[in-house]
């Protein structure tokens, strides 16, 4: 039975992704790739220095009942010099994870604003993290009741209430506030930007596909982006990995040919069926593609610089006698266990997951995604929408709306809405990211600028330079940066401006 986001992954990446993907036969509902991606052991971000503080939050922004509160966790840079009432403050949009993991991986933002004498805050989501509303991540994601607070538009919410109420903590109310974003924190910083254009003048949306959703893009983008990544770097490792699963398949109907697959990928339990190897096999080729990095990274797993490269490099060459399934397990090793210290693998323990975005997938982030039989190295499938919402109504009890996120935030004839009421947006993506697929690739005007790079992947923009860094992201980075410094010009200027008048 096909697997929804198996208290996923979010999914992305969502991450990640998915953020998205479960490989059942015949139908596969999107398991946990969010857009985004994100790691449960957060780290402190070395020579990020910042402060934890907590902010007093409302449960339901949209009601005006009497309810219980809850602390909203926020860093706040205390190493940026210079800086003084009025100055810019750069926040970053919060994703569906610990903020600390976000803020470790988004040096872009630490790096540039001392250039602007910028404060940076980086807000965490509501109902990741340490921003538990109910007091625990237990009760807080009890039921559907206690999740029904979980959304996008009342993360925008508390972003615009913590920004109003701490620049006049600051006594700093004509600070200019620059949204920032990656994956689904991308999505956030476009949509604060459009419903909230008051409370901040522009907004950096990395990797962000706020074009994923019902009739915009097709659904069968994301896989056949994917699959375009390992076919660029070689045909016939593509080839093996659309082969591999119907060898997959038929070995799991084999007498023994489940504890044959479980030792031939060195799996800490034996399998019961084909679903949960699949699935496995399925995010690691999706996440590879997001984080298919010039250089070495450890964003999502350790990985070598050019992963997929080194993956069909394991695929492509073997030793004589090796079977297809012996090829494919070397080949995901690279992912799931570069540095060598796995001993064997749980697929019960997913290291990217997360159940919030299980709830937020089920409910108005619904990404259709199918595979195609041509293009895609993935067994083919029709997204069903029907399978989909009765699995969200087995796992939490609610059925999805997927017209809901396209009325609140936009989409459909997203050029010609955004070119005439929209302002300041950069949305930069890298062709090689499976999400890119759903987002914004062309200028729309003036002021909303795409910046796309055909080597780049999930959000590197944001990520912290490093001496490896190829010199087109040096100069995208430094394109995106002049597009920032543009928009805080025109805002002091419009001050300067608005105050001689009187």
């Amino acid at each position: 039975m096909p697997r929804l986001i198996p208290l996923l992954l979010l999914l992305l990446l969502l991450l990640l992704l998915s953020i998205s993907i479960s490989f059942a036969y015949p139908l596969r509902t999107p398991r946990s790739l969010a857009p985004f991606a994100r790691r449960l052991r957060p780290r402190a971000p070395a020579n990020y220095d910042y402060e934890t503080r907590f902010f007093q939050q409302r449960l339901d922004h949209f009601s005006f009942a009497d309810q219980p509160p809850f602390q909203q966790r926020f860093l706040v840079g205390s190493a940026t010099a210079g800086w003084g009432r009025g100055d810019p403050i750069f926040f970053y949009c919060g994703n569906e994870g610990d903020i600390e993991w976000f803020a470790a991986n988004t040096g872009f933002v630490w790096e540039f604003a001392p250039r602007f004498s910028a404060l940076v805050v980086f807000a965490e989501h509501r109902y990741y993290g340490e921003s538990m509303p109910f007091g625990s991540k237990e009760r807080a994601y009890k039921d559907a009741e206690s999740l029904s607070y979980l959304t996008a538009e009342q993360a925008l919410a508390d972003y615009a209430i913590l920004l109003t109420d701490l620049k006049k903590n600051l006594s700093s109310e004509n600070s200019p506030v620059v949204l920032f974003g990656g994956s689904y924190g991308g999505m956030l910083a476009a949509w604060m930007r459009l419903k909230y254009p008051h409370i901040a003048i522009g907004a950096l949306a990395s990797s962000a596909p706020i074009l994923q959703f019902e009739n915009i893009v097709p659904p069968e983008t994301f896989y056949d982006l994917v699959s375009n990544d390992f076919k660029r770097e070689s045909v016939s490792c593509f080839k093996a990995i659309k082969e591999s699963w119907d060898a997959l398949e038929a070995q799991g109907k084999e007498h023994n040919g489940l504890l044959k697959l479980s030792r031939t990928f060195r799996l800490c339990q034996n399998l019961n069926n084909t679903d949960a190897l699949s699935d496995w096999l399925d995010s690691a080729y999706s996440y590879l593609a997001m984080v298919d990095y010039p250089y070495p990274s450890d964003f999502l797993m350790p990985l070598p610089a050019y992963p997929i490269k080194e993956v069909c490099k394991k695929i492509d060459n073997y030793a004589e006698g090796t079977s297809l399934l012996e090829r494919i397990y070397a080949g995901v090793n690279i992912y799931y266990n570069y540095t060598g210290t796995v001993d064997c693998f749980d697929l019960e323990d997913d290291p990217h997951g997360m159940s919030g975005w299980g709830w937020q997938a089920c409910t108005e982030m619904v990404m259709p995604m199918s595979s195609s039989e041509e293009n895609s190295m993935f067994p083919a499938y029709n997204f069903d929408f029907a399978a989909y919402g009765d699995e969200c109504v087995e796992s939490y009890g609610v059925k999805p709306r997927p017209r809901w996120i396209t009325t609140e935030f936009g989409g459909h004839d997203i050029s010609k809405v955004l070119e005439k009421f929209g302002s300041n947006i950069i949305f930069s993506n890298g062709l090689l990211d499976p999400w890119s697929g759903g987002s914004v690739l062309q200028n729309i005007s003036d002021s909303i600028i795409a910046l796309v790079t055909p080597l780049g992947a999930h959000h590197i923009d944001l990520r912290p330079s490093t001496n490896n860094d190829p010199d087109w992201l040096v100069k995208q980075r430094e394109s995106e940066i002049n597009l920032i410094q543009s928009w805080i010009s025109d805002y002091y200027q419009g001050k300067k401006g608005a105050s001689n008048s009187m």
